[in-house]
């Protein structure tokens, strides 16, 4: 029983990662280039865009 209730935190844990990453990803894209389409595209790339951000503006 105690595996089971481990795989469903981590699964849940693994899906808000990814959804706090990808409207992480969408508010920093709108921020710097006020355009809707590069949100979305980047909120798709999720915690790729967001590493990238850091790393070359930050």
């Amino acid at each position: 029983m105690g595996s089971n209730n481990n795989n469903n935190v981590i699964k849940s844990t693994v899906k808000n990662g990814i959804s706090f990453g990808s409207c992480l990803a969408m508010i920093i894209s709108y921020t710097a280039w006020k355009s809707i389409p590069w949100a979305i595209i980047h909120g798709l790339m999720s915690w790729v865009y967001v590493i990238y951000y850091l790393a070359k503006y930050v």
